[in-house]
């Protein structure tokens, strides 16, 4: 008798985290014979905490296929981190408890490195409490950092973005600098890893070229070799534009654009690092500046997909569950790289003990010897990442986004437990 699968989106959502849930669930119909229906978390792993599921075998064929073209998270995300077995028990029982309820053999998590845990995590916990369960992590980050993995489906799309939006702002600056702005900044997502920022290095093809600058959380800031690098740009150029990533660190080790908080996976909370090197760029240079925060729009911005990212996003999702229905379980499909040009790939299975909790960061020769831009190696990696355009239909001069009805699964096991 075929078994239900579970399905769930988690973390910082892409302009393409949904394309890899339509390969799962689209998938998924074609192996009816194995696989029953196939339910969603509400918000993520929450959803299968608090047995708030949503039936996606009530949507057709079509809004399925849609979601290839809308961003977001269609069935909500979420950013929790299970404990290990031993410091909460309850809530792996309470898995177990909804799972049998609702028949589910199938366990697919949608996420970067935490979520990439958190499968590994329920895939043991199957194990040791010897419940029949196939759990598959589908890979997706913007922040590119998963090991393994030759990309992370998300990233392309937003080093699209990136490379796109500074070479438009660079044009820009470059028209207004002899009477205005002299200094743009950049700030772009990417927290341990400069990928993101890399990324805007693919705008720059010549000399004098927008970004001028890019800014690594791999190379520690040193204030008085940028202002001087800042310097050099605008009285050669006329101008300069940065990118910079938000985790950039100090001397100390320290996030320049720390904010206190933390979040729910306990890291630290980081904002306002454009406005801080503006305003040392004001003070020490005398400069006119603007700046601009990437923000969810980076990760957003479906209009502007690559397609080759959206193309690997739909085939981790399809992978996920040919490994799942091939009896896999504590894996997820990784992207292999076979060629550079042309660039050409395929999937394998990564054990998620090797994924989990490593963070793939910029190699040193991926960074220019001042630490300041890309090098040629760098730019043979992210070049075909960005390439071709997958664009979503248009109505009324807007993407047409489709918006599934979610309709919610019956609560079968009769208690509530809360998150």
């Amino acid at each position: 008798m075929p078994r239900n699968a579970f399905y769930a989106q988690s973390g910082g959502v892409t302009a393409v985290i949904n394309v890899s849930a339509a390969g799962v669930i689209e998938t998924a119909r074609r192996y009816s014979q194995t696989i029953g229906k196939v339910y969603a978390g509400r918000n993520g792993i929450i959803g299968a905490l608090t047995e708030d599921l949503i039936d996606t075998s009530l949507e057709s064929d079509a809004a399925i296929s849609a979601l290839r073209y809308t961003p977001s998270g269609a069935f909500g995300s979420c950013r929790y981190k299970l404990k290990g077995f031993d410091k909460n028990q309850a809530e792996y029982e309470r898995l177990i408890e909804v799972f049998k309820a609702h028949d589910i053999g199938y366990f697919f998590y949608n996420g970067g490195g935490d979520s990439a845990d958190t499968c590994l995590k329920i895939s043991q916990m199957a194990e040791r409490l010897n419940y029949p369960l196939q759990a598959i992590h589908v890979p997706k980050t913007i922040d590119n950092d998963l090991p393994i993995t030759d990309c992370c489906p998300g990233f392309g799309s937003v080093a699209k973005y990136v490379a796109v939006s500074i070479r438009e702002a660079g044009y820009d600056v470059a028209s207004m600098a002899k009477t205005s702005t002299k200094v743009f900044i950049l700030e772009v997502m990417g927290r341990h890893a400069g990928w993101i920022a890399a990324a805007g290095g693919l705008a720059s093809e010549n000399e004098g070229d927008s970004p001028h600058i890019i800014l690594f959380p791999e190379v520690t800031f040193d204030e008085a070799a940028f202002l001087a690098k800042v310097d050099h740009c605008v009285k050669t150029y006329g101008y300069c534009t940065i990118v910079a990533s938000e985790g950039l660190h100090a001397p100390n080790g320290e996030f320049l654009s720390e904010a206190g908080g933390k979040d729910a996976f306990g890291h630290a909370q980081l904002g306002g690092l454009a406005p801080l090197l503006a305003g040392i760029v004001k003070d020490k240079l005398q400069y006119k500046y603007h700046w601009a925060v990437a923000d969810y729009l980076q990760r957003a911005a479906r209009h502007i997909a690559s397609a080759t990212d959206v193309q690997q996003a739909y085939a981790v999702g399809q992978a996920a569950v040919e490994m799942a229905v091939a009896g896999k379980s504590g894996v997820m499909p990784a992207i292999i790289r076979t060629s550079d040009s042309p660039y050409t790939w395929n999937i394998a299975e990564a054990p998620l003990a090797s994924v989990a909790n490593v963070e793939k960061k910029m190699p040193r020769d991926f960074i220019t010897a001042d630490g300041f831009h890309i090098t040629a190696a760098c730019r043979r990696y992210l070049a075909p990442l960005i390439q071709g355009e997958d664009y979503p239909p248009y109505v009324n001069g807007l993407p047409a986004y489709v918006q599934l009805q979610n309709i919610a699964v019956s609560k079968l096991t009769g208690r509530e437990f809360t998150v």
